[in-house]
Parts: structure tokens; C-alpha cells; sequence
């Protein structure tokens, strides 16, 4: 089918719009990224509910220490928690950017969201921002108590490359007898950094995610393209994927890796997991942050809402 007719006029004027030159730095990347986000963010995605509590804490992680910022829902505790880990291609992208979701899954799902303000690519590249995600999830187990949380209901997500590193977490808390995980929710997830799924080359560019970013962003996440088939670089390549928590993934139609999503889904169903997944039809990579202008994004979010409750209160 044809692109949404709302989703349409988004990409026609942000492609109007982006004027960046080709060759800036990830540094101004960021700075793009941010500031768009400032002025136009709450166009397009709506502020969500004011939490219970909001507060940031500081969480050591090897080498260093990161920021997890904590949404607290209007429920008596102990609540489920679920760990939420933004997108931007392993290099941009701050937990600002994402706090309308956040505050809407905290308020829809009744559960502290643990929004992950992992270090970045490339002065952090691979494996750094995986590791820092999973450090943060099992400190987050470890004090459980002390932050109003159950530590039985745990679920984890994100959306593209934030996508990317909630699946290689859910297989390191598997690897390494972590933290148990009922629930992970890919939103257009990038799990095959080999880029050999079909649509990375049989959806055109223009769709607000060209290939020649998708492969600029590797590079510098990676640092070396020798380490693309590890798992935790890409989930879609470990040889066992058995023993994983239940999914809800989706990808979108005229997106580049919409059959990453697909992919994974079908290697995820043959190791014995649950799995729900769909495609987004007339969608691009990232309709999910249309919510405030796009009917079906909206409807979308509440879709995944729900069975992110579901998940962490059945």
C-alpha cells in the first residue's frame, strides 16, 4: 500500500527541511538531533502524564558511571519496572528526547520506566553501550527494594537502535544467569548489522532513513565491521536464541529495516519463543513518534502498551 496519507507530508517536509550538510561531525549530529527535538518534539509526540515521581540516579558502570532517569507511576509499589533504551543509531539521541514516552508507558503499563542514558558512539563504541544497558539493568535488580520495584516483573525495550541493544541485553541476562526478563518490545529493531535483509536495499531512500546514514552510524558504533556478526552486535546472528523472553516487535513498512524485524521474529518463533509481531503498514522508521499527529502511530503506542501490562501484571 501506499504511504499514509499524515505519514506522507511528515516526509515530505522533514525531507524539505533537512539541509544539514552531508559531512557534519556526529558532534553536530547531536546538536541537530537536540535542538530539532526542543522545538519540534512535542508537535509530533504529546508530553504524556506528569508521574508519581521523576528523578535521575547515578548507576557505576566499567569505566565510568551513567545517568538512568526513573518514572514512578501513581500505584502503590512494589511495581514492574521496565527498562527503556532511546534509539539514535548508537550516537545520538538523550533521555529529553524520549521523556513523553517514557511518562506514557510509566502511566499506561503502571510501571517505573527506567529510561537509560547509555554512553555513546563513537567516543564509546561497541560494546560499551550494550554493556552499560545491562550494568544498568542488574543494578537496577540489585536495588530493587530500596526503589519501589519487583524485581520478578522485569521487562526491557526500545526503538531502532535502542531496539538493537534491549535484544543483545535480554541474550547477555540470558548468557550470564542475569536478571530474569518477562517481556522485550522491539519497535523497528536493527538485529542484523551485516545489512543483509532484503529491504535494506529494496526500500528506496527518502523514507527519513537513507542507507548511507544507516552505514555511517555502523561504522562509528562498531569501530570495526570485523566484530558485525558478534550476537551482541547483532541479536539476529547468535546461534541460540532459545531461552529468551517473550517479544512484541515490530517494523514498518517503507522502512529500510523492516525485515530486520521480521527476521528476527521468525528465528525467535523457531527457537520455541514467544513471539508477537506486525508491520506497520504505510509507516516509516520512525512513525512510532508520530503519536501526537498520526491516528494509527497513536493507536499503535496503546497497542504496545497494553501488552507491555499484560506482560509484567499477568
Amino acid at each position: 500500500m501506499p504511504l499514509d496519507s499524515r505519514v506522507d507530508k511528515i516526509v515530505k517536509l522533514m525531507n524539505a527541511l533537512d539541509r544539514e550538510p552531508a559531512d557534519r561531525t556526529m558532534v553536530q549530529r547531536r546538536a541537530a538531533s537536540a535542538a530539532l527535538a526542543r522545538r519540534g518534539g512535542a508537535l509530533v509526540m504529546p508530553k504524556g502524564p506528569e508521574p508519581a515521581q521523576q528523578r535521575d540516579v547515578v548507576i557505576p558502570v566499567d569505566g565510568g558511571q551513567i545517568v538512568v532517569r526513573l518514572y514512578v507511576p501513581h500505584v502503590a509499589g512494589p511495581v514492574p519496572l521496565y527498562v527503556f533504551l532511546h534509539g539514535g543509531g548508537w550516537c545520538i539521541g538523550t533521555l529529553d528526547e524520549r521523556d513523553p514516552r517514557c511518562r506514557t508507558i510509566s502511566a499506561g503499563a503502571n510501571c517505573v520506566v527506567a529510561s537509560v542514558d547509555y554512553r555513546m558512539a563513537p567516543e564509546n563504541a561497541y560494546p560499551t553501550p550494550p554493556e552499560d544497558c545491562y550494568a544498568a539493568l542488574v543494578w537496577l535488580s540489585e536495588h530493587a527494594d530500596e526503589l519501589g520495584i519487583d524485581a520478578t516483573r522485569i521487562g526491557i525495550g526500545g526503538e531502532s537502535a535502542g531496539a538493537n541493544l534491549a535484544a543483545a541485553v535480554c541474550l547477555m541476562a540470558r548468557d550470564r544467569s542475569g536478571p530474569a526478563l518477562r517481556h522485550q518490545w522491539l519497535d523497528v529493531p536493527a538485529v542484523d548489522l551485516t545489512m543483509s535483509q532484503p529491504s535494506i536495499h529494496s526500500v528506496p531512500d527518502g523514507y527519513l532513513l537513507d542507507l548511507d546514514i544507516i552505514l555511517e552510524f555502523r561504522e562509528a558504533y562498531l569501530g570495526s565491521l570485523d566484530r558485525m556478526t558478534e550476537p551482541y552486535a547483532s541479536p539476529l546472528l547468535a546461534d541460540d536464541l532459545s531461552g529468551l523472553p517473550p517479544a512484541w516487535i515490530m517494523s514498518c513498512e517503507f522502512d529500510k529495516l523492516r525485515d530486520d524485524g521480521v527476521a528476527y521474529a521468525s528465528a525467535l518463533k523457531e527457537a520455541g519463543v514467544p513471539v508477537e509481531s506486525q508491520i506497520l503498514k504505510g509507516h516509516v522508521h520512525p512513525s512510532f513518534a508520530f503519536t501526537r499527529l498520526i491516528p494509527s502511530a497513536k493507536a499503535y503506542e496503546r497497542e504496545a502498551i497494553a501488552a507491555l501490562a499484560k506482560a509484567l501484571h499477568g
